[in-house]
């Protein structure tokens, strides 16, 4: 049994912003939404939260995230402190305690299972997350002997020569056992120049302790300011896509390419440069995806191409063509081998297969059949300065460029809208619409002068 404690009362003045710092985003996510996920795999009994600085803040951003706890720290007075406000929560409890940062969004699943399946094999009172760093200059050492039991921790400005040459430093992440941390805690004391209760100090007072080091050191970067943080996100990107490239995705320059974690890709998938993908998204097989182009919380069917277009909220069918110079948005849902192509914009619109909106056309709220070919120009008008109205347009139905169809209308299958027309009624089905003025040519006709 583990209880999950994830510090997160303080501000962050380095990110210099009125916004807590386990609230800024990395990938999609908040910096606390992503150590909350990472330790879904271990099925904590219980997920505390320990808030400080703008608390109300911090748990109405975590409103969505189910079984939550919050304590408050209403000061911030070290780690050892944010912990002692476990105590009144955590009367009784015989299990351990897994204490993680809430600015330290990188560690994986399989790290804190390591540290927890030691922690808990070996009967330890204590076990801490150690790394080795090739420069550890300015961190603390843990010095533990052949079995990796702790023997003692240094602070780095109270190494000797000798000492500093040992590389494993502390991550500050530890998984204690309560009962044994619980004894100590009321007890810590704050005999250093900052005045603040150290967890590192009831590491000490507690035995048997080991270390755990992590296979990757940069797992236990914290966030402290924004160049940390654009350096986590580049660290994030580098798995996500190595990740896709062992699964069969084609990266064309990588470098230029951003992937959600929560995006889906199957084998054969090409990104091309400049491409991001964001949210919910899925992209099946044989899908050719940019450049430039933006795709969130969309699902791709197969051998669909979009090229420098934006997708949104939105589902296509397989083999489908995109762009260039797209824009779908807002629920849109495009059928089986369609044509959505130069200067489009469609919003919560549905298109049935083989439909094509090839150029400089806006359908909103729009309900298209099979085979219908809209042609340049055409306008759904769907808003009358108050509501948002429908137009349905039948199967095998075309319209003439510069067509404006004005909501609330049905045009049916089979019909003919000529170039040029603005309609505003029915229009029943194999019909032709004719819907402008009559052309008026004057001969030998000049302008007079002044």
């Amino acid at each position: 049994m583990v209880v999950v404690a994830i510090l997160a009362a303080g501000r962050g003045t380095r990110m210099k912003s009125n916004m807590p710092k386990v609230l800024h985003t990395l990938g999609g996510k908040s910096l606390l939404e992503r150590v909350i996920d990472s330790v879904k795999p271990l099925s904590p009994s219980r997920h505390m939260v320990i808030v400080g600085y703008e608390a109300q803040s911090v748990q109405a951003a975590m409103e969505s995230i189910p079984g939550l706890e919050f304590v408050e720290q209403t000061e911030q007075l070290g780690t050892g402190h944010a912990i002692q406000q476990l105590l009144p929560h955590l009367q009784g409890y015989q299990g351990d305690v897994l204490v993680l940062n809430g600015d330290v969004p990188l560690l994986t699943s399989q790290t804190l299972l390591k540290l927890l399946q030691t922690h808990q094999s070996n009967q330890n009172a204590a076990t801490i997350l150690t790394a080795q760093l090739s420069n550890p200059t300015g961190y603390g050492r843990v010095f533990c002997d052949s079995e990796n039991v702790v023997q003692q921790i240094v602070e780095d400005k109270d190494c000797t020569a000798a000492q500093k040459q040992n590389r494993r430093i502390n991550a500050g992440v530890y998984c204690f056992r309560w009962q044994d941390l619980a004894k100590i805690l009321p007890d810590l004391q704050a005999n250093n120049a900052q005045k603040e209760y150290y967890l590192t100090d009831a590491v000490t007072q507690v035995t048997p302790v080991m270390a755990v080091d992590v296979e990757d050191y940069q797992e236990i970067l914290g966030i402290n300011n924004r160049m940390q943080l654009a350096g986590a996100y580049e660290i994030l990107q580098n798995r996500i896509k190595e990740k896709w490239m062992m699964a069969g995705v084609t990266l064309i320059d990588p470098t230029s390419i951003t992937i959600d974690d929560t995006v889906e890709l199957q084998p054969d998938v090409i990104i091309e440069p400049q491409t991001h993908l964001r949210g919910n998204t899925v992209i099946q097989s044989g899908c050719r995806i940019g450049p430039g182009s933006l795709i969130e919380n969309s699902h791709i069917g197969e051998n669909v191409t979009v090229q420098y277009s934006v997708v949104t909220d939105s589902s296509v069918l397989a083999g489908t063509r995109i762009g260039p110079y797209a824009h779908l948005r807002g629920h849109v849902e495009v059928g089986e081998g369609c044509r959505i192509g130069n200067f489009v914009e469609l919003k919560n619109s549905q298109l049935g297969d083989r439909t094509n909106v090839a150029h400089l056309s806006y359908l909103g709220d729009t309900t298209a059949g099979t085979q219908v070919n809209v042609g340049a120009g055409t306008i759904t008008a769907n808003y009358d300065g108050v509501k948002k109205h429908r137009t349905q347009i039948g199967d095998r139905t075309k319209t003439g460029s510069n067509s404006v169809l004005v909501a609330p209308i049905t045009v049916g299958d089979d019909v003919f809208i000529a170039a040029g027309s603005t309609v505003t009624e029915d229009v029943p089905n194999e019909s032709l619409a004719i819907a402008r003025a009559r052309q008026v040519v004057k001969s030998e006709w000049k302008m007079k002068k002044e």
